[in-house]
């Protein structure tokens, strides 16, 4: 392979695989260079698949880390995008049938965000989305959706993820979002938290189990106070 093209790592189920989490890191609006393993955005998520991989592995869970081709979005390239769907497409080959959700940080939630109308995806989680005006949302169509975002944020902006989710609350099956009180883009002040919500969201999607007091209480609000829940 050319350092032009995806990597995957993978964290292979305890077992017979019955789901599978694609985990998608962050990166920049624009850069045309390759992602190198050392790439903090990328290094940022190996702990959030390790956990993911911890969590779940027992229940046949798979988990995979998409290393992308390009740094950045660049524009109407998205050039992470048909990366993700390279990814997905693997997904369903190597494992038909088998649910996926979709867990991304950054411009990795956007793109989350966007191959969620991929077939066998029944859920994302979007941390500290990169959310745009006139993101669409229709690939959410049908689909569990948990963002969570920093209330010291400043590198996306958490009032485009909350005017994000109330489009989107639109289309998806349920959507609920967090607001990180005292936490930044990077995730580091309360990384417990945030791995936490990723790994209760995921089990929950796969499993159709409610474990976690946070998500029961958070699912349980009317849909409207969903989208600034605190923690």
């Amino acid at each position: 392979m050319s350092e032009a093209e995806p990597r995957l790592s993978v964290w292979r189920a305890h077992g017979r695989t019955r789901a599978v989490v694609l985990v998608l890191h962050g990166g920049a609006e624009h850069g045309f260079g390759g992602v190198p393993p050392w790439r903090l955005a990328y290094l940022r998520m190996v702990p959030l698949a390790r956990a993911l991989h911890r969590a779940g592995r027992d229940d046949g869970v798979e988990v995979r880390l998409l290393r992308n081709s390009r740094y950045g979005w660049n524009g109407a390239a998205e050039h992470p995008v048909p990366d993700a769907r390279w990814a997905l497409a693997r997904i369903r080959e190597e494992h038909p049938g088998v649910p996926v959700v979709l867990v991304g940080h950054s411009m990795g939630a956007r793109v989350a965000l966007r191959v969620a109308d991929d077939p066998a995806v029944r859920g994302v989680c979007a941390l500290a989305p990169w959310t745009p005006p006139g993101e669409p949302v229709d690939a959410l169509a049908g689909r569990d959706v948990l963002i969570a975002h920093g209330t010291r944020d400043r590198m996306t902006d958490p009032v485009a993820s909350h005017a994000y989710a109330e489009r989107a609350g639109a289309v998806a099956a349920r959507l609920v979002r967090f607001e990180v009180t005292n936490e930044g883009h990077a995730m580091v002040r309360r990384a417990p938290v945030w791995t936490r919500l990723m790994c209760a969201f995921t089990l929950e999607v796969i499993t159709d189990v409610e474990k976690d007091e946070t998500l029961r209480h958070a699912w349980a609000r009317p849909a409207s106070d969903r989208l600034r829940v605190p923690v």
